[in-house]
């Protein structure tokens, strides 16, 4: 039989976190970022955040927000995982965000051709689409490449062609730009399934 693979450490939080950071120009800053959270298991419990920056480089509590069902799991991912991720850090959008209690969270398509997510809290509506998915990989990071550098991070990513990021029916600017994870070519728009974060 053949030794399992055991990651050392802590589970601190396992779900979804598909994200969408676009550009208006490739050598820019990003102009739009959106990061999902579907969590089944976190010390704050279970639940859904979407944080939302539609003016990263500002401090703007009105254009920056998160739509959630559990505020203090979502403040919690925010100070300790967002604010590490390559394309939110350091942002003034994050200095200013305001929360906004869930309404309801949908799924639409599939995870193989063309896939959305569609948050509403607010009277606000946001629709996360990626199109044009390619092969699904999995891979795990170790924590001296994870966003955190405290971290394995095993997870199942599927990158895309064309992403967007709607609210309230109109398409915030700006496209993906490419990079290359764990050997694969994909973009800063991603589907990010069966994602754990164990902290050695």
């Amino acid at each position: 039989m053949a030794e399992p693979i055991v990651f050392p450490g802590v589970v601190e939080w396992s779900g979804e976190n598909p994200g969408v950071s676009l550009k208006t120009d490739p050598n820019g800053p990003f102009t739009a970022l959106a990061s999902f959270f579907r969590v089944v298991l976190s010390p704050h419990g279970r639940g859904i955040a979407l944080v939302l920056a539609q003016a990263p480089q500002a401090a703007d509590a009105e254009r920056n927000v998160v739509i959630t069902d559990n505020e203090p799991m979502a403040r919690w991912l925010i100070e300790n995982y967002v604010s590490h991720f390559g394309a939110w850090k350091p942002l003034p959008a994050l200095q200013s965000l305001r929360f906004i209690p869930l309404d309801a969270a949908t799924v639409e398509g599939d995870a193989l051709s063309d896939y959305a997510e569609v948050v509403s809290g607010g009277g606000m509506t946001v629709r996360l689409r990626w199109k044009g998915l390619g092969k699904p990989f999995c891979f795990a990071f170790g924590p001296e490449h994870s966003a955190t550098g405290k971290h394995h991070m095993p997870s199942l990513f599927v990158g895309c062609a064309e992403a967007s990021i709607e609210v309230d029916g109109k398409a915030l600017p700006g496209k993906p730009i490419p990079r290359k994870v764990a050997g694969h070519d994909i973009s800063t728009a991603m589907l990010a399934f069966s994602e754990t974060w164990i902290r050695v």
